[in-house]
């Protein structure tokens, strides 16, 4: 009997609860709207799928901006000036370098 009264209560608690949220979401046209429960779970997953593809995609752009910069540093510069290149006889070339459009007058 006790079990019986306790399950009763938890019932009508939940049924006291249920037109509660009821009323504070449709107002005095409850009667005629409901909310089903599987409705707002469905809006929370989409929101949540929403925010983990964002992370996602966030992280995946953080990670190629990385390795780009990784990249970028690990390439030596090269400062060395070229030498002349030897013609075919092996004796340096005596070609005249050309003058650059600033030296020009």
């Amino acid at each position: 009997m006790p079990r019986e009264y306790n399950n009763q209560v938890i019932e009508s608690v939940s049924v006291r609860r249920q037109r509660l949220r009821d009323a504070a979401l449709f107002g005095a046209d409850r009667a005629r709207h409901s909310l089903d429960e599987g409705v707002g779970k469905l809006f929370a997953s989409v929101a949540l799928a929403a925010v983990i593809c964002a992370g996602c995609v966030g992280w995946s752009f953080i990670d190629r901006e990385l390795a780009k910069e990784k990249q970028h540093q690990n390439q030596p510069t090269q400062t060395v000036a070229p030498s002349p290149s030897p013609t075919s006889s092996g004796t340096p070339s005596t070609r005249r370098p050309t003058a650059s459009p600033t030296q020009t007058r």
